[in-house]
């Protein structure tokens, strides 16, 4: 694996999670990843498809969806738009600042602390970002030069090592070896 050396340092905003399946996740101190399973404590974690909507149409499907992470350059262009939009609010377990994951290919693997996470893909906006605030998922998506569809909600990972991950913490990047895979919907 290549080492990407950061142009501005990259680091974990703050951390969420919720025990139960609600759209917004209550910004805590610190979170615990387990390998393999996700972060503990959240209902999103587990080795199959934890989703609500994905586990009623294919329960058995590997979880690629453990853990979320979204940039907090997005809550910037909110604010720019004037939507207020907090980390933990749009369901991401790590808010992070200094790092552009939508340009990450899949495969590459996060270091916050001792954990480490393999990016799987993008999340897919739905409909839960206008219930939370009408009007806002339009903000979440984008147009590519190409007239393809730029989804703006963060990337989707597993955890390959345990540890904590805290507000503060550095935020390596290893890049895959060989041809990149850009990252699609998970």
């Amino acid at each position: 694996m290549n080492v990407m050396p950061p142009a501005h340092p990259a680091h974990v905003l703050a951390v969420s999670l919720d025990a139960k399946h609600r759209f917004s996740k209550q910004v805590v101190s610190e979170i615990q990843l387990r390998a393999d399973w996700g972060v503990e404590g959240d209902a999103h974690a587990g080795t199959t498809v934890q989703h609500r909507s994905r586990k009623r149409w294919r329960p058995t499907l590997p979880n690629l969806r453990q853990v979320h992470l979204l940039h907090a350059e997005l809550h910037d262009e909110f604010a720019a738009a004037g939507y207020s939009v907090a980390p933990g609010q749009l369901g991401e377990n790590i808010t992070t600042r200094g790092l552009d994951l939508l340009a990450l290919p899949t495969g590459t693997v996060l270091r916050l602390g001792a954990a480490t996470i393999e990016v799987t893909g993008l999340r897919n906006p739905c409909v839960q970002i206008d219930r939370f605030e009408p009007g806002l998922l339009a903000q979440t998506l984008g147009e590519a030069p190409d007239g393809s569809v730029i989804r703006k909600t963060g990337v989707m990972g597993v955890v390959l090592t345990d540890g904590r991950v805290r507000a503060g913490d550095e935020i390596v990047v290893e890049l895959p070896a060989g041809e990149r895979r850009p990252l699609a919907p998970v």
